[in-house]
């Protein structure tokens, strides 16, 4: 199946003409596919960006989604907090003396 999105995305593109070959957009208006090289500013974009609400961020190169870890982050902590009555989920060292 992956092999046949792939070749989707490369035959849409192949599909304009040169000069509007982006390389990038989106299969039947919904999967993200880019195969641009890829640059560290758009890997932290789509792995940790703490600006962007999403949990699933449009993949750097291929063809699908990423994970938005820092939103991941942000999930769990308000998951054990909830679990643990609204408290802080740490755990404490008392110190006598």
């Amino acid at each position: 199946m992956l092999i046949g999105l792939v070749a989707m995305a490369v035959l849409e593109e192949l599909g304009k003409p040169r000069q509007q070959r982006t390389w990038q957009g989106r299969l039947l208006g919904v999967i993200p596919y880019d195969f641009r090289p890829p640059s560290w500013t758009r890997i932290r974009e789509a792995y940790w960006n703490p600006a962007d609400p999403r949990l699933f961020t449009d993949r750097v190169f291929g063809i699908g989604w990423a994970l938005n870890l820092h939103r991941v982050e942000e999930l769990l902590e308000r998951g054990f907090r909830l679990l643990g009555g609204g408290r802080p989920t740490g755990i404490a060292v008392r110190r006598q003396g």
